[in-house]
């Protein structure tokens, strides 16, 4: 689905349907009660980029939570690939949350800063982790969430049995492909910079943290293993 000339059809198909996989194995809403939710107030704006959103899903999630407990939450949300940010943008155009096509570094160069900066199974598609971390940290003024997958044969056998459904798009294809290619827990935090941590998390996740304003408060077990 990377590739410049993959069926534009599929394509859109796969941004819906990532929606689904998202919802039901993703662990946002227990990331944004967690990790998030104690970070914000009913009072004064915290700002959110999630970067790399893809078809959006998780963005718009994010902000109707907040939404729904009386907190005030302003997300941004980014991708390079203009077919993602057409699609979000299409799709989501009602929900509050601004859409851009745009790089972490190109919003580097503007001297934007964000509250809370979080991605979405964007950690396994990088050949250069060690920017795209130091590209988010500079990005945030205290606060990073990584939530990613966790590499396991299990996790590939039971996503095998069951994509199956999920006919006319690229999510079975491009599932097994990142399952292979993501970090088991001890890779990735053997792989990040000095102060991230890995957080495993079910099913078959890995949260990679950077928290540098707020101490403790909210933080969830958190395991360098």
């Amino acid at each position: 689905m990377d590739l410049p000339g993959c069926d534009p059809a599929r394509l859109e198909r796969t941004y819906a349907q990532f929606a689904l996989v998202n919802r039901a194995v993703a662990g946002w809403r227990g990331i944004y009660r967690t990790w998030m939710r104690p970070r914000l107030s009913t009072d004064s704006p915290t700002s959110l980029l999630d970067i790399g959103c893809g078809g959006g899903d998780v963005s718009v999630l994010l902000a109707r939570w907040a939404a729904r407990d009386g907190l005030r939450l302003q997300v941004t949300a980014i991708d390079p690939d203009p077919r993602a940010s057409l699609f979000a943008r299409g799709r989501h155009a009602s929900a509050g949350v601004t859409f851009r096509q745009a790089a972490a570094v190109e919003l580097l160069d503007e001297g934007r800063k964000y509250d809370l900066v979080v991605s979405n199974h964007v950690l396994h598609h990088l050949d250069g982790l060690a920017a795209f971390l130091a590209e988010s940290a500079r990005l945030s003024r205290g606060t990073v969430i990584h939530n990613d997958l966790r590499r396991s044969p299990a996790a590939y056998a039971l996503f095998f049995a069951g994509s199956w459904v999920f006919t006319g798009s690229y999510i079975r294809q491009d599932g097994l492909t990142s399952i292979r290619r993501s970090f088991t827990a001890a890779e990735l935090a053997a792989a990040a910079p000095p102060g991230w941590t890995v957080a495993r998390r079910a099913p078959f996740r890995n949260l990679l943290l950077l928290d540098r304003a707020f101490g403790d408060h909210g933080k969830g077990p958190v395991s360098r293993g």
